[in-house]
């Protein structure tokens, strides 16, 4: 027996999360980039002062929170902004779940861990992976979920844009998962696949 340690990716807006809940409930450990990041700009960590520094107290709410829509507006309009916000932000994370997952090998709680990254191939990270799960759909699918979350078009497309197309992604994945279609049919999927890294965790 083995401890697995499985790369969640996929475009904004498939599913990705979805996919990480169910696996939850199925015994996974599962930690979420996104949702470290959004940790990371806590008021007053040093990445919130470098953050700040670099776009400028304008992008704070009265409460010294980061006003995330007024960022995103900013670095979704220009590449340069965007990459200098990902260079603050994503070496923090990287080393924020790759603690975790130094933890949960230790504890031997688990046997399956889950690191949910939306940017996995577009920060090269694919090797701290024994497998890649893509969460895929339409970019039909995607634009609809984002204006479902209150995006524009305008903004969907941007942020759709600042990540590798979702067949590249896929492409390069070890399994994929489609979701153009209903939860049910996302669960099942997932529950195939969640199979097959359990048969590989008890593989010798």
């Amino acid at each position: 027996m083995r401890f697995t340690k499985v790369g969640l990716t996929g475009g904004i807006g498939t599913g990705k999360s979805t996919v990480a809940e169910h696996w939850k409930r199925r015994g996974a450990a599962v930690i979420d980039a996104d949702e470290l990041a959004h940790g990371t700009l806590t008021p007053d960590t040093p990445t919130w002062r470098a953050v700040v520094t670099r776009f400028g107290e304008g992008i704070l709410n009265a409460d010294r929170t980061v006003n995330r829509p007024r960022l995103a507006g900013i670095v979704f309009a220009d590449e340069k902004q965007r990459t200098a916000l990902n260079a603050i932000v994503h070496p923090v994370v990287r080393q924020m779940w790759t603690d975790w997952l130094a933890k949960i090998t230790t504890a031997g709680n688990v046997n399956v861990a889950v690191v949910a990254i939306p940017l996995l191939y577009e920060v090269g990270v694919e090797g701290e992976f024994d497998c890649v799960v893509c969460v895929g759909c339409s970019a039909a699918a995607q634009r609809a979920r984002l204006a479902a979350k209150g995006l524009s078009d305008a903004q969907a497309q941007a942020r759709m844009a600042s990540q590798w197309p979702v067949p590249q992604k896929m492409e390069r994945a070890d399994f994929v998962i489609w979701n153009d279609g209903t939860l049910e049919t996302l669960q099942r999927q997932a529950d195939v696949i969640w199979a097959t890294i359990q048969e590989n965790h008890h593989a010798p």
